[in-house]
């Protein structure tokens, strides 16, 4: 399961009292939504392959061809860094669910790693916003988590199925307070 994609790292944040309830990343559409400019960048390179040589003479041999066939490479390297930057992004954002506590691993850049968490006890109220045609068809939007904490908001941005991790995290909310009365 996807506990086994993160592996120790994972499960390094996991307390040995704690069960692990779900791992969350973002809608597949979030992630597709940033690869449309790849997607037009790779279009784009095929098409100038096919037509600059068609149409302009110069670029069928000499300096021009090399320097064509150079910047066409350089463009292509800046679209796969643009690319493994955004897969990057959306990999490893992840946020966990566990009987205890959320648990928020934010991934800023290459080398910036944010790693943030609320137990439930904090937890004062939670909201869904579902915003736009596409989220509203698709099941995708964002859980705001108010807490007593001094991170006052904890967000889970573009998550799958917005309403059942509401009432999910409410539930485990409910029984962390009955656990905490029972004390």
């Amino acid at each position: 399961m996807e506990e086994k994609i993160f592996g120790k790292e994972l499960l390094r944040e996991i307390e040995a009292n704690e069960g692990l309830i779900k791992i969350m990343h973002r809608h597949w559409f979030n992630i597709f939504k940033q690869f449309i400019p790849v997607l037009l960048a790779v279009f784009f390179m095929a098409a100038s392959l096919v037509f600059f040589p068609v149409y302009f003479s110069d670029f069928r041999s000499g300096s021009f061809l090399k320097l064509f066939l150079f910047v066409e490479s350089l463009f292509a390297i800046l679209v796969w860094i643009y690319g493994f930057f955004v897969w990057i992004d959306y990999y490893f954002d992840i946020w966990v669910i566990t009987n205890e506590r959320i648990i928020n691993i934010e991934q800023k850049g290459l080398f910036v790693r944010s790693l943030s968490e609320v137990k439930f006890e904090k937890i004062q109220d939670v909201t869904v916003e579902v915003t736009g045609f596409i989220p509203t068809i698709l099941n995708y939007g964002d859980v705001f988590v108010q807490t007593a904490a001094e991170k006052e908001r904890f967000i889970f941005r573009q998550i799958p199925n917005p309403y059942k991790t509401k009432d999910l995290i409410m539930n485990l909310q409910k029984k962390q307070a009955k656990r905490q009365k029972a004390f």
